[in-house]
């Protein structure tokens, strides 16, 4: 029996690892996690400028998630010189390519305000070197955090962040993943980020991070969503889990439905904004499980979890 440990990964480069996306690599036979990779070891400062000038890290699993590998940071993502800066990787496979979704910054602001924030569309055939397609045009040039999921009816929906309105999650149409139509406000429950969406147990659930745990809104359509409760907002008791949870992805399969989230363990009182020092900047990646109870989602990230969380031999299709 392999019990998973908390916390399930920290990046040994910079110890940022966060908005993490889990995905089936089809080429390496294994599960692959891409995320943000902040500087948490970048110098004392009190700027930002280290969630700036960030790669996307890079990890993979062969054993079900049980214990992951760091392998690097993807590769092609730069469209002009320089250091640049990646955020919050959405990755779709249409069964022959993968396309990600990813924000860019560019440079390395040491202010959060004054500067666009854009999402780009890549495409890659082994999740690690990535071609440059498109900058896509959406509801405004503060545009983070995309979430892409396949509609029911055909062609796909996303959405994301628009912190030009409120911080509140809008969201976009497409057919083929390349052109993107604007539809509006989704979510307008309250500020927030990293909008995730999955089906589960007979309904549509989207979890978007509060800064106070995630929130848990119910969708029959896809198209209204009705805030629930929170999940992730009480503290662990597992190494480096005692504070909140933030940006998640869910992965759903026959085994189960994971949370894969981060924390920042140095900040046990909740703060959103750190101190500008190395403890208050790492953060460490988790896995929760997520059960239906109640028509509400629940997550008791105390439970001992048994690998493999995830199929061995992929998802089935």
């Amino acid at each position: 029996m392999t019990v998973l440990a908390h916390p399930l990964f920290r990046d040994p480069v910079h110890d940022g690892a966060a908005d993490p996306t889990v995905i089936w690599n089809r080429h390496a036979g294994e599960w692959w996690m891409l995320y943000t990779n902040r500087r948490a070891d970048a110098p004392p400062s009190n700027d930002v400028s280290w969630v700036h000038g960030t790669d996307i890290g890079i990890a993979s699993s062969a054993d079900g998630g049980a214990t992951w590998l760091y392998r690097g940071t993807a590769e092609g993502l730069d469209t002009e010189p320089g250091r640049h800066t990646y955020w919050a990787p959405e990755i779709v496979d249409d069964g022959t390519e993968y396309h990600m979704y990813v924000t860019v910054i560019r440079g390395v602001p040491a202010q959060w305000a004054g500067h666009a924030r854009v999402i780009r569309h890549y495409t890659s055939c082994d999740l690690f070197s990535w071609t440059y397609r498109s900058t896509l045009p959406l509801s405004s040039d503060r545009v983070i955090d995309a979430c892409v999921v396949r509609l029911p009816t055909g062609g796909y929906r996303m959405w994301y962040k628009d912190e030009a309105d409120h911080q509140h999650t809008y969201a976009a149409d497409s057919a083929d993943l390349a052109r993107w139509t604007v539809r509006g406000p989704a979510v307008e429950c309250s500020e927030h980020e990293g909008p995730n969406v999955f089906e589960l147990g007979g309904s549509y659930w989207m979890l978007v991070d509060e800064w106070h745990g995630l929130r848990v809104l119910r969708s029959r359509d896809l198209e209204t969503w009705q805030p629930q409760g929170l999940v992730l907002d009480r503290p662990g008791k597992g190494t480096d889990d005692a504070t909140y949870g933030f940006h998640a992805d869910v992965v759903t399969s026959e085994l189960g439905a994971y949370v894969f989230y981060f924390t920042h363990p140095g900040r046990s009182d909740g703060r959103a904004v750190d101190n500008g020092d190395y403890n208050d900047r790492r953060s460490s990646v988790h896995v929760a499980r997520l059960r239906v109870s109640a028509d509400t989602l629940v997550c008791d990230r105390d439970e001992v979890l048994e690998a493999p969380v995830l199929p061995l031999e992929g998802p089935t299709r």
